[in-house]
């Protein structure tokens, strides 16, 4: 029997009460709202292969193929979510409802107290102070407030009152207590040293414990520091230190059979640039050769011959697999013909018999045990991968691209070139030897700038990554400084962590005025425990349980459009032909392409300071 799905909205009331005038009894009936349902649009829909796929040409059922085994480790393909619409959406009903005095729901973070409560408390003189703090933001919408979201601001900015570090009257305004921070992180990220500033009660001998008890374990406050009435965090910081931490597998080249790994030949041949190309990979050169023997064709001898020959195609593991790709490239560049659709379509209803069905199911059942066996397959490959010292040589001397006054605009969001704001200075750029965590190798890179723009820094780590792992002449950084504009997509959130601001400039004056100066080092003890237990031994669990990394890079190698070919040979203008007008029904923008390659990770919508301090 059809399920039968109502929307309690839709119901009028002189119906919603009469089962009888419906189909089913009210406990066959399942209902959804309306929120549950626009969710669904932000999930994930797990990959997976359909009768109706197994009786398309042979070149399309490829492609179906290499999407289950590329696209994500987890077999998960993204949509993308219109987070700018919905914020502005959220804020025009707010407003609405400001304007018509209804009641507006009070922020997360407040604290509501009674009229007689905030009258009988006590009044205690405030100070304006230094709040050194470190967290994991796991689980955190970002550093910043938000009035409807759990973010690190909010719970701290909770934990002041119930520890009576700020008074009920302000316990529901965080302006009233001056609440600057030095540098805002993003939804994930992490920081083992951050401070904000604002007038605290810190009275109490006791206060930091206070404040700790009230935080999440996730959420430590190292120390309060009383400063001079017109500190600031954000505006006297001098520089910050990130530590970003990645994955050495993430700088092996695109597989062969990858719409990237093609293109990085295809334009190396056409620019007259391949033997240039091939040196730039030459401590990779065979990796995945070597990769398909070890680790796919052992699968492929217990797998029937039709489904062996259709992987093999896929993965381009005989020489003459190319030509049914190219007739799938030709193909999907030509208009789709209507008869031949209609020929198709006819074809696919056509309904099989019994037996013909239990064979079709049982092909199908073999494919996707297959894919399922081959992704896991590449993965343990790419977790044993260790990166030589000459690859790593390579990501040094990427990374050195970076350093010195240099326009980002690429590298953010919301700003143009001519902006003087896009100009930024890096102090350097370091990767650090690798360590091996859990059978996986990781590199540390640690980059020390004056400030940083909105997701900068995941944009450069992202940028380095795939000039590396591309083989592409590093030179390609500093072409990005120019006026054209590029998808650059931001890395994972989860492995960028800020290490700590710099304040010595008013570190110099504290001599002379006998204020404390800032500095985290009487505290590295704690802190480096904490960063291990809360941050490190986290990111390396998520990356374990998501593979965030390896879903990163392979859906950027199997993103078949030219946004991002600027990596190729072929240089920016290779990129710059995905701006041109087409009428292709399946074609993206830029922006539509960053949001599925990144999966809609982060609200850009409601960037503070222009896009500033984000990581």
């Amino acid at each position: 029997m059809p399920v039968h799905i109502f929307l309690r909205r839709s119901l009028p009331p002189h119906l919603s009460s009469h089962g009888a005038r419906f189909p089913l009894r009210t406990s066959q009936v399942r209902f959804f709202s309306f929120d549950y349902l626009r969710s669904l649009r932000s999930r994930r829909i797990p990959w997976t292969i359909t009768r109706e796929d197994l009786r398309k040409p042979e070149a399309e059922l490829i492609e179906v193929v290499r999407n289950g085994i590329w696209e994500d480790p987890n077999g998960a393909s993204r949509q993308m979510v219109d987070k700018r619409a919905r914020h502005d959406a959220q804020q025009e009903t707010k407003r609405r409802k400001i304007e018509n005095g209804e009641e507006v729901k009070a922020p997360v973070y407040a604290t509501e107290f009674s009229k007689e409560d905030i009258e009988s408390e006590q009044r205690r003189p405030k100070k304006k102070v230094a709040v050194l703090l470190g967290y994991s933001g796991t689980g955190y919408k970002g550093m910043q407030l938000s009035e409807t979201e759990k973010t690190i601001e909010g719970e701290l900015f909770a934990a002041f009152v119930a520890a009576g570090a700020i008074s009920k009257a302000n316990a529901t305004d965080p302006k009233k207590s001056s609440l600057v921070r030095c540098a805002r992180t993003d939804k994930g990220v992490h920081a083992a040293g951050n401070i904000v500033s604002l007038k605290l009660i810190v009275e109490d001998d006791d206060i930091i414990q206070k404040i700790n008890e009230k935080l999440s374990p996730q959420i430590r406050v190292w120390d309060i520091l009383v400063t001079n009435k017109s500190f600031s965090s954000y505006q006297l910081c001098d520089s910050r230190i990130y530590e970003y931490l990645i994955p050495t597998y993430c700088f092996l080249p695109p597989h062969p059979s990858t719409y990237l790994g093609k293109k990085l030949v295809e334009y190396a041949e056409k620019e007259g640039d391949l033997e240039a190309y091939k040196a730039r990979q030459e401590e990779v050169a065979g990796y995945w050769d070597e990769i398909d023997d070890q680790y796919i064709r052992p699968i492929l001898e217990n797998t029937p011959e039709d489904v062996r020959k259709l992987v093999e195609k896929v993965l381009h593991l005989n020489d003459e697999d190319q030509s049914a790709q190219d007739e799938l490239f030709e193909k999907q560049e030509k208009p789709v013909d209507e008869e031949t659709t209609a020929t198709e379509q006819q074809s696919s209803e056509e309904k099989p018999t019994a037996e013909a069905d239990e064979a079709e199911e049982a092909r199908r059942r073999q494919i996707f045990e297959t894919v399922k066996a081959i992704k896991a397959a590449y993965l343990r490959a790419k977790k044993a991968y260790r990166i030589p010292a000459t690859r790593l040589a390579r990501v040094q001397e990427t990374l050195d691209k970076y350093v010195g006054t240099n326009n980002f605009f690429n590298y953010t969001i919301q700003k143009v070139h001519a902006d003087p704001s896009s100009k930024r200075h890096i102090k350097s750029f370091n990767a650090a030897e690798p360590i091996l965590i859990n059978g996986t190798e990781w590199l540390s890179l640690k980059v020390h700038g004056q400030s940083f723009m909105m997701h900068q820094i995941r944009k450069m780590v992202a940028m380095a990554a795939m000039v590396v792992r591309c083989g592409c002449d590093p030179q390609r950084i500093v072409e990005t400084y120019g006026a054209n504009k590029i998808a650059i997509p931001k890395a994972p959130g989860l492995g960028l962590l800020l290490e700590r601001p710099v304040f010595n400039s008013y570190n110099r004056k504290t001599l002379e005025t006998g204020k404390d100066p800032i500095n985290f080092d009487k505290h590295a003890d704690t802190i480096n425990e904490f960063k291990q237990r809360e941050i490190y031994d986290r990111i390396f669990r998520e990356e374990e349980e998501s593979n965030a990394f390896s879903a990163f890079f392979g859906h950027l190698d199997h993103y078949s459009q030219e946004e991002f070919l600027y990596v190729t040979s072929g240089g920016i203008p290779a990129a710059k032909q995905a701006t041109v007008p087409t009428t292709g029904p399946e074609r993206k923008s830029q922006r539509e392409a960053l949001a599925e390659i990144e999966g809609g990770s982060d609200d850009e919508s409601a960037a503070p300071n222009g896009g500033e301090e984000g990581g």
